[in-house]
């Protein structure tokens, strides 16, 4: 082999191992646990929803929304309606374990479970969850998404303002934006 070579072949060689050290050390790399949001609410009232430092159990129902743009499902963050979530992932899945304060209506996993915890029994509307979670939602947005809005609600669509949605209880709400996508079933988990 000429002299010339060899540095050539050396660099070669050196490139090669540093991709391929490169590419096991990414795929090796676990997917980055879902960021609370950065949410409008803080811990001052809401739509009249207060946020106080232990969950709230006179009234204790849970909802689940899912959303679809185009076609495509999306996340619902964890801890909308719990500021500075502290999150605990030691069983595999983040969940939102505590936080400065919890509002009545909040999230503590990305399963799209809106956990309803109040002093009293009232009526909550997703308008509620989304101003509390800091996002738009009307008949033409979700969050930074803009579209047709088309809403189901137990496999019913619902023909008015999707802000004005009872969440009621195990209520299965689903938001379409742009792309009409059939209602899914969603199974809440036990004790739920």
């Amino acid at each position: 082999m000429p002299v010339w070579l060899l540095p050539l072949v050396m660099t070669v060689v050196a490139l090669v191992v540093i991709f391929l050290a490169a590419f096991l050390y990414y795929r090796q790399t676990p997917t980055p646990t879902p960021s609370p949001p950065t949410t409008a609410a803080t811990g001052q009232p809401v739509d009249g929803v207060q946020c106080q430092t232990s969950e709230q159990v006179a009234y204790h129902i849970h909802a689940h929304l899912a959303i679809y743009v185009n076609g495509q499902p999306q996340t619902v963050p964890l801890g909308i309606g719990i500021p500075n979530p502290q999150v605990d992932s030691s069983s595999g899945e983040p969940f939102v374990v505590g936080g400065s304060c919890f509002y009545w209506l909040h999230s503590h996993a990305t399963d799209g479970v809106i956990h309803i915890e109040s002093p009293d029994q009232r009526t909550y509307t997703l308008g509620n969850w989304f101003d509390i979670w800091g996002a738009a939602l009307s008949a033409t947005q979700v969050g930074g998404d803009k579209g047709t809005v088309i809403a189901y609600v137990n496999g019913q669509r619902y023909a008015g303002d999707p802000r004005n949605i009872p969440l009621t209880a195990h209520a299965v709400i689903q938001l379409n934006v742009g792309q009409d996508v059939a209602p899914k079933p969603y199974t809440f988990a036990g004790g739920l």
